[in-house]
């Protein structure tokens, strides 16, 4: 199986600020974005306004970068790479944006007949491109995509207004940088795809088709500016691929002797927190029903020791647990999976011993045998209780607890 597999379902085109509002609605943070944006030198020239909105019946995320002012200058690639690898990014987002930002040069140089390093962004093209790729690469690398797909790409129809003029859709950059890759055209009679939609898809995508065995977890709707004769939406769906032969939940076995339960798994990787809170935030996802709760030390990015945060929980108590977790943690953003857990048969027992009621838990193996535990906390009880160790209260109470079990079921 491939995980974090992202599909891109362009029917109606993709532009930058499509691609910003699809990965918030997919679960990139909001606040994780904007934080990261604010630490580009021209992040005082736009702002990233966010709202939900909805297209025929669609409803989804729509994102803006409006311009707070317009400089007078030209940028050429150069200085819109510094601006990106000068800013408080990755080594990996910053590569990525430089790279989705190269694949329009090369466009524009090719178009103009000059070269790259010549070739000149207007300025306000510029500053909105600027925000709209790092926003890109900073979702891409949030997201931890593998694989990229694309199966369905609208460029549009009629003619757009550039910088030149009128030009005919696609626009000449948009054609050149998708150049080798099977478009529709003519599905919308106005530019469905633009030069930064085209470069984002061209950098992440791995494969302009449909993938296979694909199983979505999760689907986010970005909403473009215009209005169309179809939703102007673009939609992403994060998920697996499952390899031939593999199916999305493990087949239970012939016999199905074990009992299952559908849990989601509810994950995230924290670097910034004390210690010392990680036990009130435990106990209070247990109070909060979750079925299980525990912490993974873990090496995370510039080598920063973390500790990765796994919860189990029903699919009704998922907000619930998303609640706690964003209030009494750290974390900014959670992985939410779908999981399928076998157990095997079990009993509880109230049994009464030397040193009082003990419960135990008794589980049946599918040969037919038996083993079983005994819950720690009363042993602890019974032990403080009777004024003994817990090793010996421990010992004693497995002896006698053994014997009667053992007595019960003939041996076994």
């Amino acid at each position: 199986m491939t995980d974090n597999v992202l599909v891109y379902d362009c029917f109606s085109g993709l532009s930058g600020d499509m691609h910003i509002g699809a990965m918030l609605d997919i679960g990139v943070p909001e606040q994780y974005l904007r934080e990261q944006l604010d630490s580009l030198a021209m992040a005082d020239e736009f702002e990233l306004q966010i709202k939900q909105a909805a297209k025929l019946g669609i409803s989804g995320t729509q994102a803006t970068i409006r311009l707070r002012k317009t400089p007078h200058h030209h940028r050429h690639l150069q200085d819109v790479s510094a601006i990106l690898r000068g800013a408080d990014l990755s080594a990996e987002v910053a590569d990525r944006a430089v790279a989705i930002f190269e694949h329009i040069a090369i466009a524009e140089a090719h178009v103009h007949g000059t070269s790259i390093d010549e070739v000149h962004f207007h300025e306000v093209g510029a500053t909105d491109s600027i925000a709209d790729i790092a926003a890109a690469a900073i979702c891409l690398d949030y997201l931890k995509v593998d694989q990229a797909f694309c199966p369905t790409l609208e460029l549009g129809g009629g003619m757009v207004r550039c910088e030149h003029g009128l030009m005919p859709v696609p626009a000449p950059a948009t054609a050149e940088i998708l150049k080798g890759i099977s478009c529709r055209y003519n599905g919308i009679d106005q530019e469905a795809t633009t030069p930064t939609g085209a470069a984002i898809l061209k950098h992440a995508v791995t494969s302009f088709s449909a993938p296979v065995g694909f199983v979505a977890s999760r689907i986010g709707y970005g909403l473009g500016q215009k209005d169309f004769t179809i939703p102007n939406v673009a939609r992403v769906m994060l998920g697996s691929i499952m390899q031939s032969g593999q199916s999305a939940v493990a087949s239970p076995p012939a016999n199905d002797f074990y009992q299952r339960e559908r849990n989601l798994q509810i994950e995230c990787n924290i670097d910034d927190m004390s210690p010392e809170a990680f036990q009130p935030l435990m106990l209070a996802l247990f109070e909060a029903g979750a079925r299980d709760v525990f912490f993974t030390p873990i090496i995370m990015k510039k080598t920063r020791p973390g500790t990765r945060l796994t919860t189990l929980c029903s699919e009704d108590a998922l907000d619930l647990m998303l609640s706690l977790i964003f209030q009494q943690s750290t974390s900014i953003g959670v992985r939410v999976l779908g999981v399928e857990k076998y157990m095997l048969p079990r009993e509880q027992h109230e049994i009464q011993t030397s040193v009082g009621v003990v419960s135990v838990k008794q589980v049946a193996l599918a040969d037919g045998t038996r083993r079983w535990k005994l819950e720690h906390d009363q042993v602890m009880a019974l032990a403080q209780s009777a004024g003994q160790d817990y090793l010996n209260t421990w010992n004693q109470l497995n002896i006698e607890v053994n014997a009667m079990l053992s007595s019960d079921s003939g041996g076994q």
